[in-house]
């Protein structure tokens, strides 16, 4: 695993495509037990170094029912996004992550780590990714749906502030999904 991540911080495949120095960011370790696919490091992440460094990943945490201690120990949590790097910055957001990332480590990164019970897909790029043709028409109704993708994978919109109205428009979400999710963290983690 060791080796592993240190070819991933090394990588530079999409480097003609990044805004910035190519500068990949996830936790990973080989006695993790949970599995967060998220999207792609926002601006403040990629300054910082520190993945979910910022108000997305405050609200995941509330989600989740964890502190900060437990989200980043990567003997409990790793913490690995579609695209490593931050895209960029696009018309109404960042840009989708790099679609390089995924296919050259994930499927490395996850058989390093046997551990796993749980894997959270955060957002449409992480669940069409995993889920194929068994993801639903959009990301509300995939959301929706998340009991048919357990055991295997527990599918959640983006916490991220811009989600707001999202939340807003779908609150079945926080009074559904929120507390099962936050039970099967304790059972996990137990």
């Amino acid at each position: 695993m060791k080796r592993l991540l240190t070819e991933i911080s090394q990588c530079s495949i999409c480097k003609k495509h990044l805004p910035f120095v190519p500068r990949p960011i996830l936790q990973a370790g080989p006695d993790a037990r949970i599995i967060i696919i998220g999207q792609a490091p926002g601006l403040k992440v990629q300054q910082s170094g520190k993945p979910w460094d910022d108000a997305s990943g405050k609200k995941l945490r509330e989600w989740l029912g964890v502190d900060d201690e437990t989200f980043y120990n990567s003997k409990k949590i790793a913490l690995v996004p579609m695209g490593f790097c931050y895209p960029g910055k696009g018309a109404s957001g960042d840009l989708p992550p790099r679609p390089e990332c995924a296919p050259q480590w994930h499927k490395l990164l996850l058989t390093a780590m046997k551990k796993v019970e749980m894997t959270i897909l955060i957002g449409q790029y992480s669940q069409k990714y995993y889920l194929g043709d068994k993801a639903k028409e959009n990301l509300t109704e995939t959301v929706k749906a998340f009991k048919n993708y357990l055991p295997e994978y527990f599918t959640l919109p983006h916490p991220s502030p811009r989600n707001r109205f999202w939340l807003l428009k779908n609150k079945w979400f926080e009074k559904e999904v929120i507390p099962l999710l936050q039970k099967k963290i304790k059972m996990v983690l137990k």
